[in-house]
């Protein structure tokens, strides 16, 4: 071959083998964007709740103060004193020294005040349970109302016969089970 054509068909092959890789349609490169932001989930205002039902007055205070310094105090029959109590017993104990006369048993105690539902219960109110026998719904137990939590998770202070004055959530499977009524004594 000569030199005159080897470099005319050299160019012409630079020339196709630059112009295939000019010729192809550029590449634009989409951004690849986030999907729509979705509304923020509205999240129950629990905190906000349960601080506006936890604000107390003194004489609530003073009675849940009362009741929570006799926790661990042995459970006996009829007893109001830090040697044992039992629960109306830890009841009356608590209200008197906010000067209120509260009956002595827990099925006089549960006509005090007015009716409140289960979902109602502040600190403060008082909480009735049947426990002696699945069938019957005589009160035979009552508790004080200490905290509210959440939605299910409400304390209640109480003289238990096994544990003694302790707290509980009434929301528990025994105590929910086993409730009665509540009354608000304010």
């Amino acid at each position: 071959m000569s030199k005159q054509l080897f470099f005319p068909l050299g160019f012409l092959l630079v020339c196709l083998l630059t112009g295939c890789a000019t010729s192809k349609k550029p590449t634009t490169r989409r951004s690849v964007s986030p999907p729509p932001a979705r509304p923020a989930a509205k999240v129950p205002s629990t905190p906000k709740r349960t601080a506006r039902i936890n604000k107390l007055d003194d004489q609530q205070q003073k009675i849940i103060n009362t009741a929570r310094s006799f926790a661990g105090t042995p459970y006996r029959w009829g007893g109001t004193t830090r040697g044992g109590m039992d629960c109306s017993g830890l009841l009356m104990i608590s209200f008197q020294e906010a000067g209120i006369n509260l009956p002595r048993t827990s099925a006089e105690q549960s006509k005090f005040g007015r009716l409140v539902s289960i979902r109602e219960l502040r600190p403060g109110d008082l909480v009735f349970f049947a426990t002696k026998s699945k069938h019957s719904r005589k009160v035979t137990h009552a508790g004080l109302v200490t905290e509210v939590r959440g939605k299910n998770n409400v304390q209640f202070i109480h003289a238990s016969t096994k544990l003694g004055v302790v707290e509980s959530n009434i929301f528990s499977d025994y105590y929910r089970r086993t409730f009665v009524k509540a009354r608000r004594p304010f």
